[in-house]
């Protein structure tokens, strides 16, 4: 296999209420699983290729849970990244080269039939993972936009993170509210307003998530 590392911050909204009913093993909040993440990778390589300073995203839909499978997916990688680039994402992001069942990337693809071409756009982002705080922009397909879960009853940022000792995604999750926009592709998400979001350091090759 080739190896592969990488080290990035991670943004993502889905359709459930904060705390995402997937960290804790149970049925999604409304029956389907409709989520967008955004990743900003600090260093990383797919063998010989250098995957630092690149970004991309994942648009993400499951008629019902995502371990009923049934889903599709859709890969949007910057416009800045090479070729050589672009392949590699695409390559990690449906499970090549990893461990069966290492990571969210494995997982996701096992359970999405349905992978749609592969985008490129221009990623204009802005992760703030101490504030929960967010901004992205991908011309002509998908906005998303983060912030503190406000505390019900006097409005102040709310702040809880969830710890997965044994997660195949990250270790550990700051939980935030997110909104996600879908303006093209092939993917539309229609419930994505004010619900779960989480931040997170996504550090993994593939053998799985590194302890760090």
């Amino acid at each position: 296999m080739t190896p592969w590392e990488i080290d990035a911050i991670e943004f993502g909204n889905c359709n459930c209420n904060f705390g995402c009913p997937c960290q804790f093993a149970v049925l999604p909040t409304h029956g389907t699983c409709e989520a967008a993440v955004v990743m900003e990778i600090r260093s990383g390589h797919y063998g010989k290729t250098d995957l630092s300073r690149v970004k991309f995203a994942q648009i993400v839909k499951w008629p019902g849970p995502i371990h009923e499978g049934n889903g599709e997916m859709q890969l949007i990688v910057d416009e800045l990244a090479t070729d050589e680039q672009k392949d590699a994402l695409v390559a990690i992001t449906t499970g090549k080269d990893t461990v069966e069942m290492a990571t969210m990337f494995y997982i996701f693809s096992a359970m999405c039939p349905t992978k749609h071409e592969t985008l490129r756009s221009k990623i204009d982002s802005e992760l703030d993972m101490e504030n929960r705080i967010a901004r992205v922009e991908i011309d002509g397909i998908l906005e998303l936009n983060g912030k503190p879960i406000p505390n019900i009853v006097t409005g102040e940022p709310h702040r809880i993170r969830f710890d997965v000792p044994n997660g195949f995604e990250f270790r550990q999750g700051e939980a935030a509210s997110g909104t996600a926009k879908t303006l093209g592709g092939n993917i539309e998400l229609l419930n994505n307003n004010n619900t779960h979001a989480h931040f997170a350091r996504i550090y993994m090759n593939g053998d799985g998530v590194i302890e760090h």
